[in-house]
């Protein structure tokens, strides 16, 4: 096979032992030439994630307090590390500039991301592999919008010159030289460049799950694996809460048409899940695929008698959203009623001044916010021919009783949205897992 780029999540590299089943996944495979450490996660419940130190860190030195104690705890995971796998190398001399350059005020993104800066290093050592600052390859504007051409161009000269490279997750730099940071969880998104640049046959994401479930396993007891899935399914289902992948490490890749296995390094025979082009034969069309949903969404409704004939109507009511900063996810209508919906946290603070903005600019029959809603996606490629999914999912929810309160899908009909309840999200995702795979 050609190359393949290789990502692992912060719980893939926790401690040596977990650092050691690394080494050994990517020694294994001559082809497996580029790694994407991210930084180290929990050992255990209750344990502290390094990225949550480094933020508290921050914010520490940023009120003009002392940052040596939790420091402290940073400094010794990765000396532990290094030590238990026995590197010539000592991160002691990278902590203490770091710990210095935290109490000397750097920025807040530069401090998340010596997490994966120092993991990428240690993971270099370990192998005999060369190191690629991810500051020197991957680049925002300075605006902070990521530059994907100016990126893919300089991690693709770059690579060319090292045969096999660690390039940390996480960050890059803004035009100024300053770091950058994508969204939590933005690894993903590294590996995914890294592997486009690569000019990859397999990006691989090592987690501590064997694939995507169908639906939350802290919800559904064992759900089933989804074996192959296309990326806009995918993005869907990240989108709506399902976390073992970033959503936006779809797009780079997708250009391409480099298919994504997600893997589990402490079980690396598992075949995993397997992402693929929407145009891909591979894909084994079933009738869903995925279930997943978040809580907490606040639905503001607009009444107003012959709403359908007045031009510009949603303009406008999107603009004084758009003027308050707030985003929507859903935007059920009918002849005379206009629904928005979004989370309470972009809501916090401005739900009043948003409904009296509303009544100004619109000048609707009546507006009111009904709050304490969640969201459930139903996925599915195999939907677009099947008759009667959307009548099993109200029958499902039917049966246990939980009221419907939105109903939106989308003109591709690759899901359907359904609004239930905050307390009643746990058991709505459970009736639909039954109805369709038990």
């Amino acid at each position: 096979m050609g190359i393949k780029v290789t990502k692992f999540g912060g719980s893939s590299l926790a401690n040596a032992e977990q650092f050691k089943k690394v080494i050994s996944i990517l020694k294994a495979d001559a082809d497996r030439r580029y790694a994407v450490p991210s930084a180290p996660g929990k050992r255990f419940s209750g344990d502290d994630k390094i990225t949550d130190l480094l933020y508290k860190c921050h914010d520490i030195a940023t009120a003009g307090k002392s940052i040596e104690q939790v420091f402290d705890k940073i400094r010794s995971r990765y000396m532990h590390i290094a030590q238990e796998l026995g590197l010539d190398y000592s991160p002691e001399e990278e902590l203490e500039r770091i710990c210095r350059n935290i109490q000397k005020g750097e920025k807040r993104d530069y401090v998340a991301s010596r997490g994966e800066y120092l993991n990428g290093i240690i993971l270099a050592q370990a192998l005999g592999w060369d190191f690629i600052d991810a500051a020197d390859v991957i680049f925002f504007d300075e605006n902070g919008i990521f530059d994907a051409e100016g990126t893919n161009s300089a991690v693709a000269k770059c690579l060319s010159e090292h045969p096999y490279a660690v390039i940390p997750g996480f960050y890059g730099r803004r035009a100024d030289g300053s770091v950058k940071t994508f969204s939590r969880g933005g690894s993903d998104i590294t590996g995914s460049i890294v592997a486009r640049a690569g000019g990859a046959e397999l990006y691989e994401n090592w987690t501590d799950v064997s694939g995507f479930m169908v639906a939350d396993p802290r919800i559904v007891v064992n759900p089933a694996v989804i074996r192959t899935v296309s990326y806009r399914e995918l993005r869907e289902l990240s989108y709506m809460g399902a976390t073992v992948l970033h959503e936006d490490a779809i797009f780079p890749v997708s250009h391409c048409g480099i298919p994504i296995n997600i893997k589990n390094t402490n079980h690396p025979e598992d075949a995993g899940t397997m992402i693929v082009s929407d145009k891909s034969r591979d894909i084994r069309e079933g009738l869903v695929t995925g279930i997943a949903g978040r809580k907490d969404f606040t639905v503001i409704t607009l009444e107003k008698d012959m709403m359908n004939t007045e031009r510009g109507f949603g303009r406008k009511v999107l603009t004084v959203f758009e003027e308050y900063g707030v985003s929507f996810e859903h935007m059920p209508t009918g002849i005379d009623t206009m629904s928005v919906v979004a989370s309470d946290k972009e809501l916090y603070g401005k739900k009043e001044e948003i409904l009296n903005a509303l009544k100004k600019s619109v000048h609707p029959d009546s507006v009111v916010a009904e709050d304490n809603l969640a969201i459930i996606a139903v996925v599915g490629r195999g939907m677009v021919r099947a008759v009667g999914t959307a009548g099993r999912v109200f029958s499902a929810l039917s049966r246990e009783k939980i009221n419907v309160r939105m109903i939106d899908q989308g003109s591709s009909e690759l899901n359907i949205i359904v609004g239930v309840d905050n307390e009643k999200f746990e058991a709505a995702i459970s009736a639909i897992y039954n109805e369709f795979f038990n």
